[in-house]
Formats: C-alpha cells, sequence, structure tokens
C-alpha cells in the first residue's frame, strides 16, 4: 500500500544522482504485519552440544545414504538456522508494503545498511541523493503502476506484482512475504544463492533456477524464514571469502570444498 505521499524522479536521463518530487497520495492503512518491530542483526548463537550431535550423527547418516538432500539432512539443517536466528527477519527498515517495495529495488548492488540510512529521509519528504537512472525509473514506473492499474494497493499475488517495474521474482517475494506472510517463492538474494549451493541443497547457476531447486525441497511454511536465516547467516558466519567455519553450527552438515575448517 502507499504511503500518504508518492514522489516521482526527474532528470532520468541525464545519468546523473537525482533529485525527488513530491505528490499527494490517498492515505492508506498500512499493513498489520508492517507493526513488526525489525530486527536487523539477529546475533548468531553458537551451536548447543545437542545440535552439534545432532548434526554429526545426522551428517554420518545422509553420507551413508548418499544423500545431501535426503530428508533428515534437510530438517537439521532448519533445526540449525531455527537455533542460530529465531528472530531473523527482514534488515530493510520499512512501514508499509510501499515502503519496502521501494526499498527492495533501492537494494540491488547496494548493502540493507545504506538503503537504511537513505530511506528515512527519503520517507519523509526530504530530497536526497544517490539514484541513478535505472533505480530512478523503475521506482517512478513502480508508483504509476500501482497507482494506474492496482489502486494505490501494492498487489498480494506474485503474478501481479512481477509486472511492476523493478519488482522481479526476488523483490516480489520479499515483499509478499515479509509484508504479507504470502509464501509464493523463496527469496534468492547473493548469500542465499551462495550457500544453498555450498549446502549442496541446490545447483543452479541463476537465482530463478536455485529457487525453483529450493521450493521442491523445503516445507513451504519454512521458505519465507529460510531466507531471512540464510542471509544473516551469510552476513555473519557463511561470508563468501574465508567463511568461519569453526563457529558455524552448519558445520558439520557441509562438505563445500572451501571450507576453511573441519572438525
Amino acid at each position: 500500500m502507499l504511503p500518504p505521499s508518492l514522489f516521482t524522479l526527474e532528470s532520468l536521463g541525464s545519468g546523473r544522482p537525482v533529485g525527488f518530487t513530491l505528490l499527494s497520495m490517498p492515505e492508506t492503512k498500512p499493513a498489520k504485519r508492517s507493526a513488526k518491530k525489525i530486527v536487523s542483526k539477529p546475533a548468531a548463537k553458537a551451536p548447543s552440544q545437542k545440535t552439534a550431535a545432532l548434526g554429526s550423527t545426522t551428517a554420518a547418516k545422509t553420507r551413508r545414504m548418499g544423500g545431501d538432500l535426503a530428508p533428515e539432512r534437510i530438517a537439521a539443517i532448519l533445526r540449525a538456522l531455527d537455533e542460530a536466528y529465531p528472530n531473523a527477519v527482514c534488515a530493510l527498515d520499512h512501514k508499509t508494503p510501499w515502503e519496502l517495495l521501494v526499498a527492495t529495488i533501492l537494494s540491488a548492488q547496494c548493502t540493507d545498511v545504506r538503503v537504511n540510512m537513505v530511506t528515512p529521509e527519503l520517507f519523509r519528504r526530504f530530497p536526497t541523493t544517490g539514484f541513478f537512472r535505472n533505480k530512478a525509473k523503475s521506482i517512478k514506473g513502480a508508483a504509476q503502476a500501482v497507482v494506474e492499474r492496482f489502486g494505490g494497493q501494492i498487489p498480494r499475488t506474485l503474478a501481479e506484482l512481477i509486472t511492476v517495474p523493478g519488482a522481479a521474482r526476488k523483490t516480489a517475494n520479499v515483499v509478499l512475504g515479509v509484508s504479507y506472510g504470502l509464501a509464493e517463492g523463496v527469496v534468492v538474494d547473493t548469500h542465499v544463492f551462495r550457500i544453498t549451493r555450498r549446502l549442496n541443497l541446490a545447483k543452479g547457476d541463476t537465482p530463478e533456477k536455485v529457487e525453483q531447486e529450493l521450493m521442491r525441497v523445503l516445507p513451504r511454511d519454512k521458505w519465507i524464514d529460510f531466507s531471512h536465516q540464510v542471509i544473516h547467516h551469510g552476513r555473519q558466519v557463511c561470508v563468501a571469502r574465508n567463511p568461519k567455519c569453526n563457529v558455524c553450527n552448519l558445520e558439520q552438515l557441509c562438505h563445500s570444498k572451501d571450507k576453511t575448517w573441519h572438525s
């Protein structure tokens, strides 16, 4: 849903940072889930003795079975993520589905921390800079589409939401999952892409292929939380270079060739 004010963007063709001009829009009621407090960086909990033992037993069993996608192994991975990140939620600050849509569009090739520094000013109508032509055009197009085709309401289906400029599958999955609690897909960002391939949960060479693989092996009721948890895990532990395997509670379930430590 759109906030009381919506902005358009000028100087789109210049290629330079652009500012925002605000238009008055009808006020709409925020979604119920949007009032939930955002916990941007839940600390990763060290693996408990129970989880370590379960991981060791499950890892040995799945090796004997020869299947990384064995239900027992996937269940063990999900338990470990639940234990390490019980409160993991979307790291983008927002109050309404519209604000989340804009923030997610802006997060492309940019950190959530940086986006969270900019959006409060943007959403309070203050001029801002740093948005180049592609993102500016996406946000302007998204605003027009939501007003003209969806009556000022953010769509609640994947099929509709991906028709909004700037809202590809990842963005649409973020908005549907966080704002409406609807699991129509799995969010696959750079962290989810990297870690699920390290864990051999997926082998696809594109985010779209990885998402389809994850949708086949993960319980649907875990699709939303799984992505948030893996994203936090990727930022804190399973980083791209020199992953911190010595403090990872998935270590005994992981057979990645680039592990930096083995128990």
